[in-house]
């Protein structure tokens, strides 16, 4: 909170900061509102059906970025220079979170392993290069295929409709109904988190609430100059503006993300560290990406949010890496090849960017994804069915 509250009275007095300072001030908040916003959703844990938890955390952490993505959309209703920017912070932060998020949760996950072999325990995460899913799972990533597909229809249209967004709000609500229908459990909370979880009812209740408010004001105070910082701080060092909106932005937001799902991995809970991550994934193609044509409506724009050849592109290669992430755990396994895989074709992207590196490399995701759907041939029809399924059984593994 006292890293939070500089931006606060940056707003209220009005000063007006060069870029690199304001990017510092306003990013620092960014991070730090997204912590007490992860730290009072796994509190809220005691409180909220065990199904429907994980989904509310990815829900609540992604909480800065779509207000970062929302005021560059609803901005470019009135200046048109912002459309990119939409659809750069939410294709870098999708590619982020699967692309890096989820091989860092295997290693962390492999280095519990490897301790508890050591001092003669056993592991869920075999020989450290395998990390297993709850069979549930396949509920996420019927709905991550659904999204991707959706997006494809995107990139062939050109355009993000807003009765296309409707669709994707749609799915979204559909896909915290069937999540939230599991029973009430016990959660396993640490540092932070477990003494907000410890306080009597009332006062748990009250705090969680207070930090929920508190974390929205900064949130809401910050997204619009920390989003002008960094294109400020793009144009003074001669750094691509849309490559910082790309990768940097999402680096402060997804931040906190990226930690809980460590904290998870490291107290051997490699399943949920992937379950965030994956919810994460889920909110970020649904809820994310179906607001945008809205808020572009709200700012002035039009019904459809026209997307230029590198927006096309950047979507298009990040579907591909969606499917190809689906791909990787329709066993409900996710091994350290598929990590290190999806880890290579991020740090390519860095490596050789450009019109025809995309393009080529949306192919090799793309065969690489049809490899993967042929190996697991057996389980895409479940996996395609368990959003529509009253419950997911362990035999469906």
């Amino acid at each position: 909170m006292a890293l939070a509250v500089p931006a606060l009275l940056v707003r209220v007095a009005g000063v007006t900061a060069s870029a690199l300072p304001a990017l510092l001030v306003f990013g620092t908040a960014v991070v730090a509102s997204s912590f007490l916003l992860a730290w009072a959703v796994e509190a809220a844990q005691v409180d909220v059906s065990g199904g429907s938890a994980i989904a509310v955390l990815a829900v609540v952490v992604v909480l800065p970025e779509y207000a970062v993505d929302f005021y560059f959309a609803y901005a470019a209703g009135a200046r048109p220079e912002f459309l990119a920017y939409a659809a750069a912070n939410m294709t870098g932060s999708n590619r982020l979170l699967l692309g890096l998020g989820w091989p860092v949760v295997l290693l962390a996950a492999a280095v519990v392993a490897r301790r508890s072999t050591r001092g003669g325990g056993r592991s869920r995460t075999r020989r450290g290069t395998v990390v297993d899913l709850e069979p549930a799972r396949r509920i996420d990533l019927g709905f991550l295929l659904f999204a991707s597909g959706v997006a494809l229809v995107i990139v062939v249209a050109g355009v993000i409709s807003v009765p296309v967004g409707i669709v994707l709000l749609a799915l979204f609500g559909w896909y915290l109904w069937k999540v939230s229908r599991g029973g009430v459990e016990e959660p396993e909370l640490t540092g932070t988190a477990a003494q907000l979880g410890a306080l009597p009812r009332r006062r748990r209740r009250a705090a969680v609430v207070g930090l929920f408010l508190f974390a929205a004001l900064v949130v809401a105070a910050s997204a619009e100059p920390f989003a002008q910082a960094l294109l400020g701080t793009g144009e003074r060092w001669g750094v691509d503006r849309f490559v910082l909106v790309q990768w940097l932005a999402p680096l402060a937001s997804e931040a906190p993300e990226f930690i809980v799902a460590i904290l998870f991995a490291l107290r051997g809970r490699g399943s949920a560290a992937m379950g965030t991550l994956i919810s994460g994934k889920v909110t970020q193609w649904t809820l994310l990406v179906g607001s945008l044509p809205l808020a572009y409506l709200a700012g002035g724009g039009d019904f459809a949010l026209r997307l230029d050849p590198r927006q096309t592109e950047e979507l298009l290669l990040t579907a591909a890496q969606t499917v190809l992430g689906v791909g990787t755990l329709l066993t409900c396994e996710f091994r350290g090849r598929a990590a290190a895989l999806l880890a290579a074709f991020l740090a390519v992207q860095f490596v050789v960017p450009g019109e025809r590196a995309r393009l080529v490399l949306c192919g090799v995701y793309g065969v690489s994804a049809l490899v993967a759907f042929v190996a697991g041939r057996r389980r895409v029809l479940p996996t395609l069915a368990a959003p529509f399924r009253t419950d997911v059984s362990p035999d469906a593994r």
